[in-house]
């Protein structure tokens, strides 16, 4: 049995997104077409409801989403990306979203994501589409060009 990975410049590259860092998401787990990212929730991710923001939930998936296309090592982008919200999650604690993909077709790729809250909760459901362009994922510089190699 092999088991695929996901190259450790590839991890660092993607462990350098400013958004999930902005979210306090975390990369916990990263193999080639998966992830599994968490955050813990605090005041500033909730609504003037006291809930958790519906773009907080989408943004944890799409952080997900992401890294896990993006870990083949090769840059992708996401296409399209529909949420489903299934339940309100607890306002503490870590809530979770996991990333497979499904499918290839071409340089097309399907993925489906799970959030779920602190107690287990599947709070939402996405699903996406990615464009793997087939150029390889490399690091930028601070005028967000890739460096020379």
């Amino acid at each position: 049995m092999t088991t695929e990975i996901v190259r450790p410049e590839i991890k660092e590259i993607i462990g350098t997104d400013s958004y999930a860092r902005h979210l306090g998401a975390k990369v916990v787990e990263l193999r080639p077409g998966y992830a599994k990212v968490v955050m813990e929730l605090g005041p500033q991710h909730l609504n003037f409801m006291g809930m958790v923001h519906g773009g907080v939930i989408f943004g944890l998936a799409d952080v997900a989403f992401g890294a896990a296309a993006n870990s083949f090592g090769s840059r992708a982008m996401a296409l399209s990306v529909g949420i489903d919200f299934l339940a309100a999650p607890g306002t503490q604690g870590l809530m979770t979203a996991e990333v497979q993909l499904v499918t290839r077709a071409g340089k097309m790729g399907y993925y489906r994501m799970l959030v779920t809250d602190a107690q287990g909760t599947v709070v939402a459901q996405c699903r996406g589409w990615a464009y793997h362009t087939g150029r390889p994922l490399e690091a930028e510089n601070e005028a967000g060009t890739p460096e020379a190699g």
